[in-house]
């Protein structure tokens, strides 16, 4: 039977798998979720929970051999399987998203970028860059379910409605905003806005009391 797992879980699953690729091959070829926790300032039971979601490879007084672990989270995550993906709207950050090597390593392929100037986009790597006319085809003929959408607030929710048209079941954003989505499709915000808010909020909380101190 598959698990159900939150959204909160997923957030906390590539922390892990992050701690766990940093250790050397010369420390323990073990790792327990203690010592896990401890290095990543988190609670013990609920790490201890989430690991139980995803591996049974722990063994009490012993831990998880750490390889095995790393395995297992990659799988869970899809890591293992390379996840095609289309990009709408190639500025700035659309540009640099398409040149980002880092997503090889969570099976992450941006095949292409749609822009409705494709004529001015010039991609380091040399991915291409489509007019929009041309997204239906592509999605269709490359059977590409998750899209990405790097256009200004004021044209995401057509560009969203665009990509369902297409078939597109999974899309990431990070246009600021509300997208409206049937069901069946998941859209997850990657909201800027959000986490300067509460990065400022700490800042100032951290002033506060230095000038209390």
């Amino acid at each position: 039977m598959e698990k159900k797992v939150s959204k909160s879980v997923l957030k906390r699953l590539p922390t892990y798998l992050a701690h766990l690729k940093s250790i050397q091959d010369a420390e323990s070829p073990y790792i327990s979720a203690t010592a896990l926790a401890n290095a990543l300032g988190m609670g013990e039971v609920q790490v201890r929970k989430d690991l139980a979601m995803v591996s049974d490879g722990g063994r009490p007084k012993i831990g998880y051999p750490r390889e095995t672990l790393i395995a297992d989270i990659e799988q869970f995550l899809g890591y293992d399987n390379t996840t095609d993906a289309i990009l709408i709207g190639v500025g700035k950050l659309g540009q640099a998203l398409m040149c980002y090597k880092g997503f090889d390593e969570y099976g992450l392929n941006i095949l292409a970028g749609f822009d409705r100037h494709p004529e001015t986009k010039h991609i380091d790597n040399g991915k291409p860059v489509y007019h929009l006319d041309q997204l239906e085809s592509f999605c269709r003929g490359h059977k590409v379910l998750m899209g990405i959408i790097t256009v200004p607030q004021e044209a995401a929710q057509n560009v969203c409605d665009m990509l369902i048209r297409c078939g597109i079941k999974a899309i990431w954003s990070f246009a600021p905003g509300h997208l409206e989505v049937p069901e069946g499709v998941m859209v997850h915000n990657e909201n800027m806005a959000t986490s300067l808010a509460v990065l400022s909020v700490h800042l100032q909380a951290q002033m506060r009391e230095k000038k209390e101190k």
